[in-house]
């Protein structure tokens, strides 16, 4: 029986048609190369450098968003893909407006706790992209574990206001809203540019000396950090950012005595219920601000205005301005300045009944334990 040879018509058919079914399966199932490698391959990626300097591959479409630290949680919110966060800390959930906002939020996944990664949990998440904390990524357990999930993530962190923008910028830049992102940072330039014409024609004897409670009633800033910055932004002397402190869990504390020993002329607290304590407790009652009634409680907004890990800094230097100086910035209506901020920056019109109570400081955080 004879058989004809194939023409070279037919092979090149049959090769061309092979490679074209190798280019087809290549692009549906790339292979993956660790964390870092988009879902979609490296093509429809964007490249984003993150705090610690790596330069990650991120989809160029991220649809569900992990959020690892509450800053990035409340950033990827603020910037409008608050509805598309799948995995938060638990202390997201505490927050009233963005349970408002997010109402999604009180069923996301909680894949991490005090810097540690449930590897198991974050998969059943299934997010496209992930916001994690400098020291998780410094934790070379936790790190390795995320890198094995093949999930992006990016780390967010910044010790002064230049280094908070930026890293909003890098967040909107990684899900597709860098504009917004943007628009924060120029309302957040022009707050502390407002501030500073001010403020900086007051000679450094006649600034006001503050002491600025984070949480605990003696846990409060070093240097180098975000408050240290904001603080002096606003024109206070912060008593505590040149001196030692105690460093514990990552956070600085400073002893009843040093504070004692300060007597700063104004205290401002962010946690409801310390300045109440200040007030009342004697051990604290022999400082100048105790006996003046110069405690004050700082609003609470989406998070604590003012604390380390807050989107709200420059609304915090409005107010922390405005209360040290009442007459140098009588025209500043911290009303119309918060309803401003939440309407064109969060787009959430807040009521004037919730204006009212963000800034109290009062009731803005469910307390641990209690029911959302």
């Amino acid at each position: 029986m004879h058989t004809r040879k194939p023409t070279l018509a037919l092979i090149l058919t049959a090769v061309m048609l092979a490679l074209l079914l190798a280019a087809g399966c290549t692009k549906a199932n790339p292979p993956g190369n660790g964390a870092g490698t988009p879902k979609g391959g490296a093509s429809g990626a964007v490249t984003v450098t993150d705090f610690i300097g790596r330069q990650v591959a991120v989809p160029d479409q991220v649809e569900r968003i992990g959020c690892l630290y509450a800053f990035s949680g409340h950033a990827v919110t603020m910037l409008g893909r608050g509805a598309d966060i799948v995995a938060v800390v638990e202390g997201l959930k505490r927050d009233v407006i963005m349970r408002e906002l997010c109402p999604g939020i009180v069923d996301a996944l909680v894949p991490a706790s005090g810097g540690a990664v449930n590897v198991e949990e974050l998969l059943n998440a299934r997010p496209d992209l992930v916001f994690i904390r400098s020291e998780t990524a410094a934790n070379e357990g936790e790190a390795a574990k995320l890198q094995k999930t093949g999930i992006p993530y990016l780390v967010v962190d910044y010790r002064n206001m230049k280094e908070q923008m930026d890293i909003v910028e890098m967040i909107g830049q990684a899900i597709g809203k860098k504009e917004r992102a943007l628009q924060y940072n120029e309302y957040y330039q022009r707050c502390i540019d407002r501030v500073q014409e001010r403020v900086q024609e007051i000679p450094p004897g006649e600034r006001v000396r503050v002491y600025h409670s984070i949480n605990e009633a003696t846990r409060t800033d070093a240097r180098d950090t975000l408050p240290a910055d904001w603080t002096q932004a606003a024109g206070a002397i912060n008593v505590s950012v040149n001196e030692e402190l105690k460093f514990l869990e990552d956070k600085y504390f400073a002893g009843l005595e040093q504070i004692l020993l300060w007597d700063p002329d104004v205290i401002i607290v962010n946690e409801a219920g310390v300045a109440d304590y200040m007030m009342t407790n004697t051990q604290w009652s022999s400082l100048g601000a105790v006996k003046e009634h110069k405690v004050y409680q700082m609003p609470i907004g989406i998070s604590r205005w003012g604390h380390p890990g807050s989107l709200e800094t420059p609304l915090a230097i409005l107010w922390t301005a405005k209360t040290l100086y009442p007459d140098l910035f009588s025209d500043i209506d911290m009303v119309a300045e918060t309803k401003y901020f939440y309407r064109e920056i969060f787009n959430y019109p807040i009521s004037d009944q919730l204006v009212a109570r963000v800034l109290s400081g009062q009731g803005m955080r469910t307390a641990k334990g209690e029911a959302f």
